[in-house]
């Protein structure tokens, strides 16, 4: 799967474009990499996204199309939160 239609379904960032915009702007990475809206991620992934002065750190758990509002956050697991 896309690490932008991850970020929306996981409900990490509420909207696909704006996850896209994010990656374009370099904000995001996986596995410590900057990556484009395109990158392929898998289980297990540490990905990390800047939200100006925050940072996240979350661990990809599982995959999937489409998910409940009440179930996206067990798609990922947070290893860091500033």
């Amino acid at each position: 799967m896309r690490i932008d239609k991850f970020l929306k379904v996981s409900r990490i960032i509420k909207r696909r474009t704006v996850a896209n915009e994010a990656c374009d702007a370099g904000r995001v990475s996986i596995n410590g990499k900057v990556c484009k809206a395109s990158a392929e991620i898998k289980c297990g992934d540490i990905v990390e996204i800047r939200f100006g002065e925050r940072l996240i750190k979350v661990r990809i758990e599982d995959i999937k199309e489409h998910t409940l509002k009440n179930d996206a956050a067990s798609l990922y697991t947070v290893l860091e939160n500033n």
